[in-house]
């Protein structure tokens, strides 16, 4: 059997054992979608956002990129933030990554990488920020992981930045906005930073106009 065709008969496995616990779950998630939930979290083979949260589908809506970046030329990510916020109405939006990131061990290199050193020049940035930090510590593990906190850090002010989640914090206060790290070793989820409807950003990147 070719693993392509091993997907196919689990998929068919997956889907009998379903409706044999509950003859519902497919009628329910063909007509509604009314997750709390949107997550944004690293490409990742072995960071699945429903099987480490214990979510059924429909609970988590879902975006993944590598090294689970915010950026705000991203049009992929704006067009779920958007969709997210404003037509799902999630109430929580969580920026996970994950200890021992590829990604940013990438960026913490000068290696060229082809394509993707365009991509990792977003985390080079927060590694130039917090430079002084990281470079203290002489352990290569402990800087990756370090600079794997911070960078969810900055995902978080991202999106506060965004006029998408001003204006649903000014009219609906929400979404709460969440930074976590999944460890690989142990597969615990650990909160390291939190933003809600009223928190307080740089005026700078305040919009005093939305509506």
């Amino acid at each position: 059997m070719k693993p392509f065709e091993k997907l196919l008969l689990e998929n068919k496995a997956w889907a009998k054992e379903r409706v044999l616990d509950d003859p519902e779950f497919f009628h329910r998630l063909e007509n509604i979608q009314t997750p709390e939930f949107l997550w944004i979290g690293c490409s990742d083979s072995r960071v699945p956002a429903n099987e480490l949260t214990g979510t059924n589908p429909g609970e988590i809506f879902v975006h993944r990129n590598i090294a689970n970046l915010v950026v705000s030329t991203d049009l992929n990510l704006l067009s779920v933030l958007e969709y997210s916020v404003v037509y799902l109405k999630v109430k929580h939006i969580i920026v996970c990554g994950h200890y021992g990131c590829s990604g940013v061990k990438a960026a913490m290199t000068t290696h060229s990488h082809g394509i993707i050193n365009k991509w990792l020049r977003n985390i080079k940035d927060v590694y130039r920020l917090h430079r002084d930090e990281i470079d203290a510590d002489s352990d290569p593990e402990h800087r990756t992981n370090r600079l794997v906190e911070l960078n969810v850090r900055e995902q978080v002010f991202n999106l506060a930045k965004t006029s998408i989640v001003q204006k649903a914090w000014k009219q609906d206060q929400r979404p709460e906005l969440h930074g976590w790290v999944y460890g690989l070793n142990d597969g615990i989820l650990k909160p390291i930073f939190h933003m809600g409807p009223d928190s307080q950003i740089d005026p700078l990147y305040t919009f005093d106009n939305l509506v």
